[in-house]
């Protein structure tokens, strides 16, 4: 059985591979069940709008019968509108997510990032509490590494641990993932 999981790690370590995996099983478990991806990438640029093809590729490739929703900002929403005890749905991920809450072109991200602190503590939990059926969260972890240089990086690196940590308490079970391989950090095995 699935349950809410926040699947963390660094870049390339696993993390969208682990949430695929339990998409292909939540639906190998009942042909009434669904999965649907909430994408949170933005096409910025050439070199990610290449990336999200690709990625929309292989995961066709991989889970084809999973549905992709592209949200970069309405992720709560998103969660809530979705969620039925029949359908698994699969956020990938919140740290894109988090730089797009910072990163409106008209604003300054530090002025920008207390209303983007208010809606990823307050109201993803509270989603995730709601949500009818269960929940897979992707982020990465990026407190391993050396202190960032400049205010706004430094930020952004406070505001994707509290709000790692405070989507892990929300949820039933949490994953690290190195080199591929998860580890187990709350919950069931």
């Amino acid at each position: 059985m699935v349950v809410s999981e926040l699947i963390l790690g660094g870049q390339r370590s696993g993390k969208s591979r682990r949430a695929e995996t339990l998409a292909q099983q939540w639906l190998a478990q009942s042909e009434a069940h669904r999965a649907v991806m909430v994408a949170t990438a933005q096409p910025w640029d050439a070199e990610m709008r290449a990336r999200i093809a690709r990625h929309r590729q292989d995961r066709a490739e991989r889970v084809p019968a999973m549905e992709t929703l592209e949200e970069p900002l309405r992720l709560p929403e998103a969660v809530l509108g979705l969620s039925t005890p029949q359908t698994l749905v699969v956020v990938d991920c919140l740290t894109l997510w988090l730089s797009n809450l910072m990163m409106p072109a008209d604003l300054d991200p530090v002025r920008a990032a207390a209303p983007a602190t208010d809606q990823l503590l307050a109201l993803l939990p509270v989603a995730l509490a709601e949500a009818a059926g269960p929940v897979v969260l992707v982020s990465n972890e990026v407190g391993l590494g050396v202190i960032p240089m400049g205010e706004e990086v430094r930020l952004y690196v406070d505001l994707l641990g509290r709000m790692n940590q405070e989507v892990a308490a929300a949820c039933a079970r949490v994953t690290f993932m190195a080199a591929g391989l998860p580890l187990t950090l709350k919950g069931p095995a």
